[in-house]
């Protein structure tokens, strides 16, 4: 192949100077992330929680570009002047990894124990169990490495603990490297993703909001775990020679990935570790279909125009203009996951969006958007009848009217303008017609 591309001019010595070869795709939206993030801000890494959060909104783009290009929406939500309100304290950050090196003291004993008991009973105890070095330069070295080791202890066929494993898993056309807190890979080659808490585990139960949580952060590692499993797969094919790949294929097959993941907490009230299998195969599937529908970065980054950032150092002003030049997709649901929930609720309340009570509220009214427009649709000024959310409305309304017109009438105070009458019965009938039932004067 030439090195030469298009027309040069000739050098020194009468020879074409070589024209630089194009960018890549890749290279070209790291450095458009890289422009949105601001010069010189550090990206913040995109971890399993956040990805998450980020599959159950899947329609959001702001979130989507956001994490995308490592923003770090905690300081950009302070510099909009809407700081978020949630986040783990330092002492809850200290207390985890105390109990986490607790867990993992002489070299994982407790750990694997745990996992061959409530696990993988039948395969022999784990007496003694091979910890590899994953250490490497940077992310991308770190996951290479971490795909060799996995390759090596499926071949040796022992017990194996990766602590703190680096995992790529590809968002939106962007890749995301994620940190499990620990790796198990069974004497059978079949490995299983084990996550450390500081919440505590009472009488063999924990609270059902930790522990979903939990769940839909291990599904986000056992669905990077598998394009791990299936790349070895591929790399022992393609060696040809029925052994380990170069660099670590497993004889043309795919390890199994186990889709019951360890959550292992303190015991009770104690500093003691216990452990609880938990099945992940639903929050699995739905991350998997979530992650499928997120608009590619790429698409979010050419719809915005030139000298977009969001560096936490511009103007208030600059920063909401930018910010809202990417749709969001707000729920009350956000308020527990993203850090820019308060700034996207003021904007949703003002513009009046029905998404502001709520998913469900606002899948069933259909492609009524606004509370302006559940109104106008209530009363008949607009709408198709034949549409189930209009006649729903019309209905509730005129049951509402009904039940009204039984019951005696509230004088309104001497002086108040009727202006004031109307909006009030507006407002309560907006609540009356999206709860679908009558309202009590």
């Amino acid at each position: 192949m030439s090195d030469f591309h298009g027309s040069a001019s000739p050098g020194p010595a009468g020879r074409p100077t070589p024209t630089p070869l194009p960018r890549t795709r890749e290279t070209a939206l790291q450095r458009r992330l890289a422009d949105l993030r601001g010069a010189g801000v550090p990206a913040k890494a995109l971890d399993a929680r956040a990805l998450a959060a980020l599959a159950a909104n899947p329609g959001c783009r702001r979130r989507a570009i956001l994490d995308g290009a490592g923003v770090d929406k905690a300081k950009l939500a302070g510099a909009l002047g809407s700081p978020s309100a949630f986040g783990q304290s330092q002492f809850a950050f200290t207390r985890g990894n105390a109990f986490e090196a607790k867990v993992k003291a002489d070299g994982g004993a407790e750990l694997l124990r745990l996992v061959h008991e409530r696990l993988d009973p039948r395969a022999e105890p784990p007496h003694r169990a091979h910890v590899p070095d994953l250490t490497a330069d940077g992310p991308k070295g770190r996951a290479k490495r971490t795909r060799l080791a996995l390759g090596a202890a499926v071949a040796d066929g022992g017990w194996t603990l990766l602590d703190h494993p680096m995992l790529a898993l590809d968002v939106a056309g962007s890749p995301a490297f994620l940190e499990p807190d620990a790796v198990v890979v069974h004497p059978d080659g079949s490995w299983t993703v084990v996550e450390i808490k500081s919440f505590p585990m009472l009488d063999g139960s924990a609270d059902p909001a930790k522990v979903g949580a939990a769940a839909r952060q291990a599904a986000v590692y056992v669905l990077a775990l598998e394009r791990v499993a299936a790349a070895l797969a591929t790399d022992g094919e393609d060696d040809g020679e029925g052994g380990e790949g170069e660099d670590g294929g497993v004889h043309g097959r795919v390890p199994a990935v186990r889709h019951r993941v360890l959550l292992v907490c303190p015991k009770d009230f104690s500093n003691l570790p216990t452990a609880a299998a938990v099945d992940v195969r639903k929050q699995r599937a739905v991350t998997a279909r979530q992650l499928t529908r997120l608009t590619r970065l790429e698409d979010i980054a050419d719809a915005l125009p030139e000298g977009t950032c969001f560096a936490p150092d511009r103007p208030a002003g600059e920063l909401v203009e930018a910010v809202e030049r990417v749709p969001a997709t707000y729920a009350p649901d956000c308020l527990a996951a993203c850090e820019l929930a308060f700034h996207c609720r003021d904007r949703s309340r003002a513009d009046g969006a029905v998404a502001t009570l709520g998913r469900s509220v606002r899948a069933d009214l259909g492609g009524l958007a606004t509370v302006e427009d559940v109104l106008s649709a209530a009363h008949g000024e607009s709408g198709d009848p034949d549409d189930p959310a209009v006649a729903a409305l019309r209905r509730a309304a005129a049951l509402r009217a009904e039940a009204l017109a039984g019951l005696p009438r509230i004088p309104a105070p001497a002086g108040a303008h009727a202006t004031e009458t109307t909006a009030g019965a507006h407002a309560t009938e907006t609540t009356a017609a999206l709860q679908g039932v009558p309202a009590c004067p």
